[in-house]
C-alpha cells in the first residue's frame, strides 16, 4: 500500500495563450533573483555600493548559462549527437542540463570582466554573492522536479520520488528524490558559508571556496546515489572525480590564502568607507575620509606653526645671541618690526610670527 510519497508534476509546462511557462525556467530565474538580493544586501554590509552585485551579475549570469550547457552538452554529448539524435537539442536549454561545473567556471569569467570593469576586487566580490548562489542552486534543482529527471536508486522509503514519465528511456516507479537531497544540501552550505563569514571574517575569496569546498562534499555522495547515464572513470561518475578535484582546490586556496593574506580587504569598492560593516560612503561627498586625511596634515604642521608664532618676537631674540651671528640682528629687528606692525593692525597676527620662524629657520 502506498502510504507516502513525493509525486512528480504531470507535466512541467503551463501555457498561457501561445506563450509556455516553463517551471525548470521558472526556478532559474526565481534562484538568479535570489542570489543577486541577498549578495546585493552582504555587499552593502562589507562597505558596497548598493547596486554593484546587480551591475555585475549582468555579466555573471549569461557566461553561467552558456557555461552550463556546455559542460552538459560536452559530457553527455552522446544525447545530442549519436545516432537518431537531433544535434539541434543542445540548445533547448528549457529541457533541463545545466552543468554547475561549466556553469560556476564561466560565470566566474562573466564576473571577472564585470569586476574589473567597476575596478573591484573578485575575491571580495565572490565572498558576497557566495551564499546567495548556493541558495540559488538549491531552488534551481526543483526545476529536475519539474521535469522528472536526475532522480537516484529505486527505493520505498517514505519519501520517494513517484516518477510516472516513460520518455528519454525513464521508467516509472519510485527512486530517492537526489534533487531534493541536493536542494537541502545547498540550503545547509548556504547558512554554514553566512556563519562561517560572520565568525571568522573570512575574506579574499575564502568564504567562497568554503562554499565549493562543502558543496562538492554533498555532491560526491548525491552523485553516487544517482541512476542516469554519465561516464564512469576507474568506477566512479564524471562528476565525482570532478568534486574531488574542485573540493582539493578549494580546501588548498582556503589554507594557503589564509596565511598569505589573512582578514578581509579594507575596501571592496573604490570611492566607498569599508571602515565597518554597514556603511557605505559616497565618493566626493563631502566627508569625513578626506577631512580625515587632511585634518592628520594640518595636525602634523600645527605645532611648527604654534611654535612659530609663540616665538614671533622673544623667540628669535633668544636664538641669535647663541649663534652670534650678527646678520640675525637684522632679522631679529625686522621680526619685532613684523610683530608690532601685525599686532597694530589686527591685534594677533600670526603670519608674521610664521614668517619670522621660517626665516630663522632658513638663517640658522
Amino acid at each position: 500500500m502506498e502510504l507516502a510519497y513525493i509525486p512528480s508534476p504531470s507535466r512541467g509546462v503551463l501555457y498561457l495563450g501561445p506563450i509556455p511557462l516553463r517551471g525548470y525556467a521558472f526556478c532559474i530565474i526565481i534562484g538568479v533573483f535570489v542570489a543577486v538580493w541577498l549578495g546585493n544586501r552582504r555587499w552593502i554590509a562589507r562597505g558596497g555600493r548598493a547596486g554593484t552585485v546587480a551591475d555585475i551579475a549582468v555579466w555573471a549570469v549569461p557566461f553561467g548559462l552558456v557555461g552550463g550547457r556546455l559542460y552538459h552538452v560536452i559530457t553527455d554529448y552522446e544525447l545530442y549527437f549519436s545516432e537518431g539524435r537531433d544535434w539541434v537539442d543542445a540548445f533547448k536549454v528549457w529541457e533541463g542540463g545545466l552543468g554547475i561545473w561549466g556553469a560556476i567556471t564561466l560565470g566566474a569569467l562573466g564576473a571577472w570582466i564585470g569586476a574589473r570593469r567597476r575596478g573591484i576586487p573578485m575575491p571580495a566580490y565572490a565572498d558576497a554573492v557566495a551564499p546567495g548562489i548556493a541558495f540559488a542552486q538549491a531552488i534551481g534543482r526543483w526545476g529536475n522536479w519539474f521535469n522528472q529527471e536526475l532522480y537516484g536508486r529505486e527505493t520505498h522509503v517514505p519519501w520517494a520520488l513517484h516518477i510516472t514519465s516513460a520518455a528519454d528511456g525513464r521508467v516509472p516507479g519510485y527512486y530517492h528524490p537526489t534533487f531534493l537531497y541536493e536542494s537541502l544540501w545547498c540550503i545547509g552550505v548556504g547558512l554554514l558559508v553566512i556563519w562561517a563569514d560572520r565568525r571568522f571574517r573570512l575574506g579574499h575569496g575564502r568564504a567562497f571556496a568554503l562554499y565549493v569546498a562543502a558543496y562538492c562534499v554533498g555532491r560526491g555522495w548525491i552523485e553516487y546515489m544517482r541512476v542516469d547515464d554519465a561516464h564512469h572513470i576507474l568506477g566512479l561518475r564524471l562528476n565525482d572525480w570532478t568534486a574531488l578535484l574542485v573540493f582539493l582546490l578549494a580546501v588548498t586556496y582556503i589554507v594557503v590564502s589564509a596565511k598569505k593574506r589573512p582578514g578581509r580587504e579594507p575596501e571592496v569598492e573604490p570611492g566607498v568607507s569599508a571602515s565597518g560593516e554597514g556603511t557605505e560612503t559616497a565618493a566626493g561627498a563631502g566627508t569625513e575620509d578626506v577631512p580625515d586625511e587632511d585634518a592628520s596634515g594640518d595636525r602634523a604642521q600645527q605645532p611648527a606653526g604654534a611654535a612659530a608664532s609663540q616665538t614671533s618676537g622673544p623667540g628669535p631674540q633668544a636664538a641669535d645671541p647663541e649663534k652670534g651671528d650678527p646678520a640675525d640682528a637684522g632679522g631679529k629687528d625686522a621680526g619685532g618690526q613684523d610683530g608690532a606692525d601685525g599686532a597694530g593692525e589686527d591685534g594677533d597676527d600670526k603670519d608674521a610670527g610664521l614668517k619670522d620662524g621660517a626665516g630663522s629657520a632658513k638663517k640658522g
